[in-house]
């Protein structure tokens, strides 16, 4: 019953030599090859691939972020990191992520006797890819006694998003569900260890019966998308067992990520309302191997990019499933999960974001046009630093988030927590689709081939806009912190003045900051109607993220970056070309902060 086996009768899908270490294609091959009739011309000025490098040790903005952060992580933790970052940016990791993309999942709705299977295979490669990210605790690890703290998660999970995103889309989900099956004690005790652990097991097998488990989530309907309170799933309630109260669900799920997760927290339609279930793939049975549940996948999407990640649409014929906290109140369980996915948004796309400077850095360092280095023209130095600073922003913005999820019991992170989620989720994501388009021109064509899932700025380009639109678009992030912003009878003061004492940590370190500060902090005085209203919703939540990332560059990021940010960003304009920095920044000291040299 091993729907992940590897695949060997397909000549388009070659194994790799080995799944632990394959290799790079073509590691060993020659520069230049000698043609039939004689070479025609010899192959020069094309650079090398960006591979065997440490994303900790080379990435100065993301250890500072970290230390900030997390001030009391010992050196062993450091260590850590530094071996997670060898490992994702080795030349045997692109190996594997290149192979994921290039040979990605396939539905086995039956097998060859007829009988239904509803199995998904994947590429060696995903499994060697996906084994690792759980070797590393970016799963429900942190929830775990003893377990990573969530600041430390967050800086491995956008190292690892440098090698391949799309294997993250199950950890994040067991990351962002882990804490939800508290509301069910049964359930905790039995699948609590599983989700936390770091021995991945690849087998489609009974849930207990295994050494780890991943969870996805299936939440939107054909008919509702981002409105789930329109789901028409619906959920009849059987009997009470040791997991607490049995369902059984018919209805469908039209975005059904991952499903080849050993568990998935759905909603669905009681007599009380919407409500949260815990949905196994595998039911116990009296055999003790289990028996497959009433989930029929239907197809896989075909999508632009995330293709090494299977996302599915599913029926639910007769499912069984077990309620999780009170009937009735999966949306308040939902939305707990959705800040925890949003937030491996906002750190997945800094990740990403990274990746695409430090490619276009690596390029533009080695690559020569009209006399000299690219990233000796003056021009193309100022679009590489301003690539930077928008990527050193994100990674700042999102690491705070991290730290305000790492502090659960404080009340001001709380308070930070919900502000927080939603611009972030919003801003960086907004801003990475436009970062990837500006570091793929600065390598030219090159950076817009895929020459067999080599073009690794291609694969980025196409991942970019995922994280925006998964787990709520830009609209619904906007409006989100319109919500937390305000109350029933007018503003939140509690999350205001919470956000006002984290833009004070940099008062009078910059005029512009200062005066932009000024201005967003009376904009929640003047407006009566709740803020800007929901017609500048999107704007305000730019200005949000604009002001904090200020505020945290100021803290942790040398002085030539924070006064950049604040001339190029803080001035008025509002969006702009990248490549617009104004005259008098150092753009030698910034490009050599972020060069992964």
């Amino acid at each position: 019953m091993n729907s992940q086996r590897p695949q060997v009768d397909d000549k388009r899908r070659p194994p790799p030599e080995g799944v632990e270490s394959p290799g790079r294609a073509g590691s060993t091959r020659e520069t230049t090859m000698p043609l039939a009739h004689g070479a025609t011309h010899e192959v020069t000025n094309q650079v090398p691939a960006y591979e065997d490098v440490n994303l900790y040790a080379t990435d100065v903005a993301l250890r500072d972020a970290v230390r900030f952060n997390a001030p009391g992580l010992d050196a062993a933790t450091h260590a850590a990191l530094g071996a997670l970052g060898a490992e994702a940016g080795s030349a045997d990791m692109l190996q594997h992520a290149r192979l994921a993309n290039l040979y990605p999942p396939r539905l086995h709705t039956h097998d060859r006797t007829g009988h239904r299977v509803d199995e998904v295979e994947f590429h060696p490669s995903y499994h060697a890819l996906l084994g690792a990210a759980l070797r590393h605790r970016l799963h429900g690890a942190p929830w775990a006694p003893k377990g990573p703290g969530h600041v430390e998660r967050a800086a491995g999970f956008l190292m690892f998003t440098q090698a391949e995103p799309s294997v993250l889309c199950p950890v994040s989900m067991t990351y962002a569900v882990t804490p939800a099956l508290r509301a069910n004690p049964a359930l905790q005790q039995a699948f609590g260890g599983l989700l936390a652990s770091p021995r991945y097991d690849a087998r489609f097998a009974l849930a207990t019966a295994k050494t780890a488990i991943t969870m996805g989530m299936g939440m939107t309907e054909k008919q509702g998308g981002s409105d789930v309170r329109a789901n028409t799933t619906r959920a009849e309630y059987v009997e009470d067992t040791a997991w607490g109260r049995c369902y059984r669900l018919v209805g469908h799920k039209w975005f059904f990520s991952a499903p080849m997760s050993d568990a998935f927290l759905v909603l669905a339609q009681t007599p009380t309302g919407l409500s949260c279930f815990f949905l196994p793939r595998v039911l116990p049975d009296s055999t003790g191997n289990g028996s497959i549940n009433g989930i029929a996948i239907q197809r896989l999407k075909d999508k632009l990019g995330n293709h090494a990640n299977a996302s599915s649409e599913v029926e639910f014929d007769g499912a069984l499933a077990w309620l999780v906290g009170e009937e009735g109140r999966g949306v308040p369980q939902i939305l707990e999960m959705g800040t925890l996915t949003r937030l491996d948004c906002a750190l997945g796309t800094a990740g990403l974001m990274r990746a695409a400077v430090a490619l276009a850095l690596h390029h533009s360092s080695q690559r020569s046009a009209f006399g000299k280095r690219l990233i000796g023209q003056p021009l193309m130095q100022n679009v590489l630093a301003d690539l930077a600073i928008e990527s050193e922003a994100a990674t700042a913005l999102a690491l705070r988030l991290a730290r305000a999820v790492d502090r659960q019991d404080d009340p001001f992170e709380a308070l930070m927590r919900r502000v927080l989620t939603p611009v972030a989720k919003f801003w960086v994501c907004k801003r990475g689709a436009a970062l990837a388009q500006e570091a793929m021109e600065c390598l030219g064509g090159n950076g817009y081939v895929e020459e067999h899932g080599e073009g690794v700025l291609a694969r980025i380009y196409r991942e970019m806009p995922l994280n925006s639109i998964w787990e709520g678009a830009g609209n619904i992030m906007a409006l989100d912190l319109l919500r937390a912003l305000r109350k029933r009878d007018g503003r939140n003061l509690d999350v205001i003045q919470a956000l006002t004492a984290e833009l004070d940590t940099a008062r009078g370190a910059h005029p512009a900051l200062d005066r932009f500060s000024a201005a967003l902090l009376a904009r929640f005085d003047d407006a009566a109607d709740g803020v800007d209203g929901e017609a500048g919703a999107r704007r305000l939540a730019q200005d949000v993220a604009l002001a904090v990332q200020g505020a945290l560059l100021r803290r942790h990021a040398p002085d030539f970056v924070f006064e950049t940010f604040c001339r190029s960003r803080l001035g008025g304009a509002g969006a702009q070309v990248f490549g617009t920095l104004p005259a008098g920044v150092d753009l030698r000291s910034i490009l050599q902060r972020a060069r992964p040299a």
